[in-house]
């Protein structure tokens, strides 16, 4: 178990810089990080990485001093208007990083032109060594595990895989046998956290709870033990577990990724 990739994810902390987190995941005992590259909002607080060359070096030092890598870099969204050749510079850094897995979110209603693009990504992509993975979440073009997998599948490219997301794969009711059927070639990590509650009818509720309200593993009502043994055996996990009440209750981000790896630690002891 102790060989287990885990990754402190950056919504879990994002109130941090890149090089500050790298600090807090390796005091907290993580493996990896996941670096923001773009904003998933506009309105979220963002550290430009891309654009800021010290910003880059200040995190390359921390990563060096502390031997913490990096798992993935985030996130690329497939628009109608995406240009794929665009994200050549974003791919650039990622690769500079060492990141193997890129997360994309699929913003594009016609499926086939978001399939397209996916596999223009996947060919870009493989020159720097990254994985793309297509994030399903129900409130995007690519709402649920079947939709993301037939995205990826009809792209056929070796280096496109699906990224299973705990919170979004119980929202938008995945099912584990379908979880079960995935070629696990098309796996390679995910990310965890618990959910509290039945799902919320309205879609702005269960984003909101996206990306403010998770819970840790266990903290839930998800059966995380069947998730985690519908996934391949020592998949690396990002512990994506943004919980802004506990930050507005001046939890610091050391304690909270704490919690986080702690509390998933237990729940692999017991699976």
């Amino acid at each position: 178990m102790s060989q287990r990739v885990m990754s402190l994810a950056a919504l879990t902390v994002l109130e941090l810089s890149p090089d500050a987190m790298v600090e807090v995941a390796a005091r907290a005992g993580y493996s990896h990080v996941g670096l923001r590259l773009e904003p998933a909002t506009p309105e979220e607080h963002h550290f430009p990485l891309v654009a800021d060359a010290g910003l880059r070096r200040r995190t390359a030092a921390r990563l060096r001093d502390t031997g913490i890598q990096v798992l993935d870099v985030e996130i690329l969204r497939l628009t109608p208007d995406t240009c794929v050749a665009d994200f050549e510079a974003l791919l650039t850094v990622g690769a500079e990083f060492g990141a193997s897995e890129l997360l994309v979110a699929g913003n594009d209603p016609d499926e086939r032109r978001l399939t397209d693009n996916f596999a223009a990504l996947c060919d870009l992509a493989l020159q720097y060594g990254l994985h793309p993975h297509l994030e399903f979440m129900p409130w995007t073009d690519a709402k649920n595990l079947a939709q993301a997998l037939r995205i990826v599948e009809q792209a056929g490219r070796d280096n496109g895989c699906v990224l299973v997301d705990a919170f979004h794969f119980d929202r938008s009711a995945s099912s584990l046998d379908e979880l079960r059927r995935v070629a696990p070639a098309r796996l390679r990590y995910a990310q965890l956290c618990d959910v509290a509650g039945p799902r919320p009818d309205d879609m702005t509720e269960i984003l909101r709870q996206a990306r403010n309200e998770r819970r840790f593993p266990g903290d839930g009502d998800c059966d995380l033990g069947e998730l985690l043994n519908s996934l391949p055996a020592s998949i690396p996990l990002s512990l994506e577990i943004p919980t802004r009440q506990l930050y507005e209750q001046g939890v610091s981000a050391l304690q909270r990724a704490q919690m986080a790896l702690d509390k998933t630690r237990q729940l692999l002891v017991q699976h």
